[in-house]
């Protein structure tokens, strides 16, 4: 019985993307033993919300300098204005209806878009300019399903399933957030559920956090190991993922994460052409050469980082 993991997220915040590397890692020792919800947290509905608060295109495109550290692309060219996210996910929301699966390609497209690019993603012509790099998915339907009652009834009901973290675990580590008159989830919580156990983990946490939850849940998973070569992680995931991203599912047990062994083996690769390079922000999308090996592919309902680029660089 897979384990049910609930996963807060919005696509305008950083340490959501930052997180990509741990989730990356999950989908690779567990697959489809983990059964995945993606909720939109909707961090606001105006850019006035931001602009309250003191945010504006230079202190946001300064401060994703920070989050370089944990390794997924950046850029930091200063937007026109600083966008809401509202709109990006009802985006998300209405894929789920009109395309249920490809969710989680639209979500991780609009991502990359957010930290790599100078796209306004509260504006329909960005985010369909995005959707429309997405495979398997139609752009101009769900930007015409948008404003439907339906989407707007399932984003409002995520919204407001995001807003029920008072006295939660992840309240009491401080991980919660009250921005508009709620306790809620903060971008990434993750709920791990099987059966009637139920386990938390609010707000960014290293994938160690992740894994002693999911063990505790149920020792009897399959659990693979740490993968042997930079090829072996594509071949598995053959859309594509980030530098950071392969490193993580190169890295055995605690060991640090050794990001420069696992980009010398990505260039030896695509010098090879068993690999290519697309160039996303400070850093790149890996995917493996088609027909250069039998391709195993990851069956998780994962986003498509190939997709994502196509559409965000």
């Amino acid at each position: 019985m897979a384990i049910q993991v609930t996963y807060f997220s919005d696509p305008g915040c950083p340490w959501a993307y930052s997180v990509n590397p741990a989730l990356s890692v999950l989908h690779w020792r567990y697959g489809d033993q983990l059964s995945w919800q993606l909720v939109m947290i909707g961090l606001t509905e105006t850019a006035g919300q931001y602009e309250a608060r003191g945010y504006t295109p230079a202190r946001i495109a300064l401060a994703y300098r920070a989050f370089r550290r944990l390794g997924m692309p950046f850029a930091t060219e200063p937007r026109e204005r600083v966008p809401a996210t509202g709109r990006a996910c009802r985006a998300i929301v209405a894929t789920g209806l009109v395309h249920p699966g490809r969710e989680w390609a639209v979500f991780r497209a609009l991502q990359i878009a957010w930290f790599t690019t100078t796209l306004l993603l509260d504006e329909d012509g960005p985010i369909e300019q995005v959707l429309s790099g997405v495979r398997g998915v139609e752009a101009d339907r769900i930007l015409a399903e948008i404003d439907s009652p339906q989407v707007e009834a399932a984003y409002l009901a995520g919204r407001s399933q995001a807003r029920t973290a008072a006295g939660s675990p992840t309240a009491f580590q401080g991980k919660a957030a009250n921005t508009d008159g709620s306790t809620r989830y903060t971008a990434p919580s993750l709920i791990f559920a099987s059966r009637e156990r139920r386990l938390e983990a609010g707000g960014f946490q290293p994938v160690e956090a992740y894994d002693v939850l999911i063990a505790n849940l149920d020792p009897r998973l399959d659990r693979r190991q740490a993968a042997a070569s930079a090829e072996d992680v594509l071949d598995r995931f053959p859309d594509g993922l980030t530098t950071q991203e392969v490193a993580a599912i190169m890295t055995a047990g605690n060991d640090p994460v050794d990001r420069n062994r696992a980009e010398q083996s990505l260039v030896e690769l695509a010098t090879q052409t068993r690999a290519r390079r697309i160039s996303a922000g400070d850093d790149a999308i890996w995917l493996p050469t088609p027909g250069s090996r039998p391709v195993t592919a990851m069956t998780t309902g994962r986003a498509s980082s190939a997709e994502t680029a196509s559409a965000s660089v």
